[in-house]
């Protein structure tokens, strides 16, 4: 018996997933709110009203970005806080959700120069906006509306309701012609970007809000208040999820849609999972507070954002 015990504990150990630490860290002036990478370029909102840009791999920055400060409830001035931020080329995208009566102000910088493009006096409650071009910026409104926003005429190409659920996150498949949407009832919307005709709707696998989802390789990953990290297939629709023991914050889909992480216990460690076998590979530890953006450089190159201000960077090769 003792002989049986020793072998089983052999084997859990042989197939348990190998344990990372972060390769490197950047550290921001504030707390990360929102990241992209780009061409080379890791783009990290904050919430002290700028976004800052860092060439990768050697982690120097290149830019800052600051829109202007706001007045709070009490008069008091304080920075607008960017709650998300995209790339485009040489443009930027820096949306806050700090204006007047809680609307959105939404900034395009480009050239060397910062210009509006929404302001609180249009009465846009924005949550996300990510580029599907150079001229066209694709919005998520917190009452679970999508837009398409031409930047030259300033106004919507059209506004769509997806459903009567608040609005959590939005993902661009890989060309941006599609956007899967998350709300707080657990059902994903998938849309056609250039008309927001509904393709596809994504249920059965989340039971409550979904925070954060991804769309890569037609395949969505979403990462539940149900402690449920769901993944689709967006052809056919079919999903599965993989329990977690906490909320789950955060996900990331890698390039070939092989491998996902999922921020999978109350330790905020990454979970990283074969998509095909939903099989546990990795765990990533080291993460200060909570997940709020996990995003695959390749295969084997993360970087992850939480509430605090470091930008943690990982190799699992």
């Amino acid at each position: 018996m003792r002989v049986l015990v020793l072998l089983l504990l052999a084997g859990s150990l042989l197939w348990s997933a190998e344990t990372f630490t972060p390769v490197a860290s950047i550290d921001l002036n504030g707390t990360a709110k929102d990241m992209v990478y780009r061409d080379g370029e890791l783009v990290v909102a904050t919430d002290m009203g700028h976004i800052e840009v860092y060439k990768i791999p050697e982690r120097t920055k290149r830019l800052e970005v600051s829109i202007p400060d706001v007045k709070d409830f009490m008069g008091d001035i304080m920075p607008a806080r960017v709650m998300s931020t995209d790339r485009f080329a040489q443009k930027y995208l820096l949306l806050s959700d700090s204006g007047k009566g809680g609307y959105a102000n939404l900034f395009l910088y480009a050239e060397g120069k910062l210009t509006q493009l929404i302001a609180p006096e249009d009465k846009k409650a924005l949550i996300k906006a990510r580029f599907i071009d150079a001229d066209h910026i694709l919005l998520g409104y917190l009452s679970n509306e999508a837009a398409l926003f031409d930047i030259h005429s300033q106004k919507e190409r059209y506004r769509v309701q997806l459903s009567e659920s608040k609005f959590s996150d939005f993902a661009l498949n890989e060309d941006r012609t599609q956007a899967v949407f998350s709300c707080e009832s657990g059902v994903l919307s998938v849309i056609d970007v250039a008309s927001g005709r509904l393709i596809r709707t994504l249920e059965g696998q989340n039971v409550d809000n979904v925070y954060k989802v991804d769309f890569k390789h037609g395949m969505v990953a979403a990462a539940g208040q149900d402690r449920r990290g769901a993944l689709y297939d967006v052809a056919t629709g079919r999903g599965s999820y993989i329990k977690g023991n906490f909320l789950i914050y955060a996900t990331g889909l890698s390039p070939s849609a092989s491998k996902v992480a999922f921020a999978m216990d109350e330790k905020n460690n990454i979970s990283i999972y074969d998509t095909d076998t939903k099989t546990k590979t990795a765990l990533l530890k080291g993460q200060k507070s909570t997940l709020n953006v996990i995003i695959f450089k390749s295969e084997q190159e993360l970087f992850s954002a939480s509430d605090d201000s470091t930008v943690m960077i990982w190799k699992i090769d």
